[in-house]
């Protein structure tokens, strides 16, 4: 059979999109396995911090619980510095369960970017979280007690100014994913060199957020729990 040159332009597009998707993973990108989910990291000097199981209590039955899996990550920079600190939690396996309903509230907060992609709903969580600067005294400490306290107890501390991103995914059909990051403000803000600037730098911080939650509902829905972390929205700072 001879391909005229007409059905060859026609083909063409669907091999392409065969090939991108037998393609290798670039071998500057770095994985870790975390319950349900394959991890996927942007390029970087990343650090395995280790993982842990875990477990949480679910409804509708008081005595009933949530197998979870943790798994965190360390960025350092090209003197070592610790530039960035995610922790992720998720299902520990892909096994079906009776429903799931989460009540878990996104509130408001004063000094915080807080977007509710569920408005308020009591069987779903969608909450991501925001704070361009959360190195105040005791902040963490008061606000994600759990998350300050597993740093602690690894004796982890993130150099100042950082940071904080706290996302939550849950449904009723017992997916969920949480994500806890310490970030350095320059991987995350531009330098602002006026007022305009300075109101407008936290634009790309909050894009990367999104796109970091948009990642998670993906990984959701994926056989494989493929969850890609974006890239940081500026480079490594260089000394």
């Amino acid at each position: 059979m001879t391909l005229t040159s007409s059905t060859i332009r026609r083909l063409l597009p669907c091999t392409l999109v065969v090939l991108a998707a037998c393609a290798p993973l670039s071998p500057t990108q770095t994985e870790y396995p975390v319950g349900r989910a394959r991890l996927a990291l942007p390029p970087g000097a990343w650090e395995d911090l280790g993982a842990a199981d875990e477990a949480i209590d679910v409804l509708p039955a008081p005595t009933s619980t949530m197998a979870l899996q943790a798994r965190a990550v360390a960025l350092r920079g090209p003197s070592q510095e610790l530039l960035a600190v995610l922790r992720v939690h998720t299902n520990r396996d892909n096994h079906p369960r009776d429903p799931v309903y989460w009540t878990g509230r996104c509130p408001q907060q004063e000094g915080m970017m807080v977007e509710d992609a569920t408005r308020g709903s009591t069987v779903r969580v969608d909450c991501l979280r925001f704070k361009r600067r959360a190195d105040g005294t005791q902040w963490l400490e008061k606000n994600d007690p759990d998350f300050a306290q597993w740093l602690d107890r690894r004796k982890i501390a993130m150099g100042k100014p950082y940071s904080y991103l706290s996302y939550r995914y849950a449904a009723t059909g017992s997916a969920v994913v949480e994500v806890d990051a310490l970030v350095d403000p320059r991987l995350l803000t531009p330098v602002a060199r006026n007022n305009h600037e300075f109101l407008a730098a936290g634009w790309p911080a909050l894009q990367w957020g999104r796109d970091l939650a948009q990642a998670v509902r993906v990984s959701t829905g994926m056989m494989d729990g493929y969850l890609a972390v974006p890239p940081f929205p500026f480079a490594v700072p260089i000394p």
